[in-house]
Formats: structure tokens, sequence, C-alpha cells
């Protein structure tokens, strides 16, 4: 049974078990890592594989926008367990990279968690987690217009990290600040349709 997520740290660490020593690595055996109840966690992850150097590896912002499409929905839904498409639990990345990833994430996150805790809790508890899944299917929608510019998705992928840290440490004001990325990232689809 995956312990409880808390912070960014937590969840690197427990990812970066799972990676040692592997060739490759299973979304089917990520989400497992994480639980398959913690949707937060979940989109935390989401995120942190679109603001990593992985945005880049063409196709990634796609798939990654439909698992964030999948899981937003399901938040809105009220559903108790995230169910996937057996198709996107076999995706695979490569374990090296993947851990290189997540070793590149390390320092910034020990920095991130220090702020923080939780306040304004209206912002990330029923109404507010409403708000945060609608925002996050409209990320999910615009990414795959975002692999026409290069690392575009980097900024949804920052914006998901937020809404997950956000969740995760029942932390309002984190939540306004991803509000703020969603806006920018709004700008950039647009910029990527004209």
């Amino acid at each position: 049974m995956p312990e409880d997520i808390q912070n960014l740290s937590q969840l690197l660490q427990q990812l970066a078990r799972l990676s040692e020593g592997r060739d490759r690595i299973y979304l089917r055996e990520i989400l497992q890592a994480v639980g398959d109840r913690s949707f937060a966690p979940i989109l935390l992850l989401v995120g942190l594989i679109l603001f990593s150097p992985l945005s880049g590896i063409p196709g990634i912002p796609t798939v990654m926008g439909i698992l964030t499409l999948l899981v937003s929905v399901q938040m809105l839904m009220m559903r108790r367990h995230l169910w996937l498409p057996e198709w996107l639990l076999k995706k695979s990345f490569a374990a090296p990279s993947f851990h290189r990833a997540l070793y590149w994430l390390q320092r910034p996150a020990a920095l991130i968690d220090r702020w923080l805790r939780p306040r304004l809790p209206v912002l990330v508890q029923r109404g507010g987690t409403y708000l945060t899944a609608i925002l996050c299917t409209a990320i999910a929608a615009a990414l795959p217009a975002m692999e026409i510019l290069p690392f575009s998705a980097t900024i949804a992928g920052l914006a998901l990290t937020v809404f997950g840290l956000a969740l995760v440490a029942q932390d309002g004001l984190i939540e306004l600040f991803a509000l703020a990325l969603t806006a920018l990232i709004a700008g950039l689809a647009t910029l990527a349709w004209i």
C-alpha cells in the first residue's frame, strides 16, 4: 500500500525507488506507486512529467493530456478510484531518463516543500476541487496544440504541478498561483492555434 503523499519530495522519493535498476517503467507501475485513490498525486505526477525535460519528447504532451483529461473528468464525477484504459496503462518510459528527470527535480522540490502548508481551505476543498478539475480539463484540451510549440507544454506542466501541490498540501494560496499560470497557458494555446 503506497504511503500518503503530502509533498513533492515524498512523491519524487517514491518514484525514484520504483525506477532504480530498471530499463523501462510503465504507467501502470507509476500509478500503483502513488495509489489509485489519490487523484491529487497523479495530477502532480503528470505535471512533473510535463515540467521535466521529458516534455520535449514528441507525443508525451498528448499522452499526458489524455491522462489529465481522464483524471479531471473523474474528479468532476466524484469517483473514488481512478480508472484508466489498458492501452494507456501499457505506456512506458525509459527508466534512466525518468530517474534523471526525478533527480533534476529534487532540489527545487525541497525548496517548494518549505512553502507548502494548509491555507485558504475553501479553494482546495469541495467547490475549489471542482474548479481545479474544470481548469485541468481545459489544460488537457490545450496540450495537443502545445506539441506544435517545442517545450510549451512545460508551462502546462508547471500549472498542473502547482494544482497537484495545492490539492496534496491543501494550500489554497498555491491554488491561486495555479490559476494565474492557467491564464498564461490559455494565451500560449491561442498562439499555437494562430
